[in-house]
């Protein structure tokens, strides 16, 4: 049973930083790219990040390009959130793609996790 832990999410003002980790468990993840979406209240769910296998090709949305850093070790997958703005205020998920090669659509995530709540306040 593949599942997928986020934690790290939390209220912050804007301008800081939040952390983000996901604990993959039940398989070896690591044979697969990981990423992040998030989903606003009201809208639907976007990508922010991905990742490959070997963490050698990464992607982001443009709207965190340059304040988002995705990154994966043998056990967690993270996503460094810096100079948040209220408009990153999300459900944030981790998921697990279902190849190496890292993905931009939810079609190519196969497991996600329940999600951590990041508050950004102005």
């Amino acid at each position: 049973q593949v599942q997928l832990v986020e934690s790290g999410g939390g209220s912050v003002q804007a301008g800081g930083s939040l952390r983000l980790s996901c604990a993959p468990s039940g398989h070896s993840f690591t044979n697969y790219a990981m990423g992040w979406f998030r989903q606003a209240p009201g809208k639907e769910r976007q990508f922010v990040a991905t990742i490959s296998r070997s963490g050698a090709n990464i992607e982001y949305a443009d709207s965190v390009k340059g304040r988002f850093t995705i990154s994966r070790d043998n056990a967690m997958v993270y996503l460094e959130m810096n100079n948040l703005k209220p408009e990153d205020t999300a459900v944030y998920y981790c998921a697990q793609g279902r190849w190496a090669g890292p993905g931009t659509l939810e079609r190519s995530y196969d497991y996600w996790g329940q999600g951590t709540q990041v508050t950004v306040s102005s």
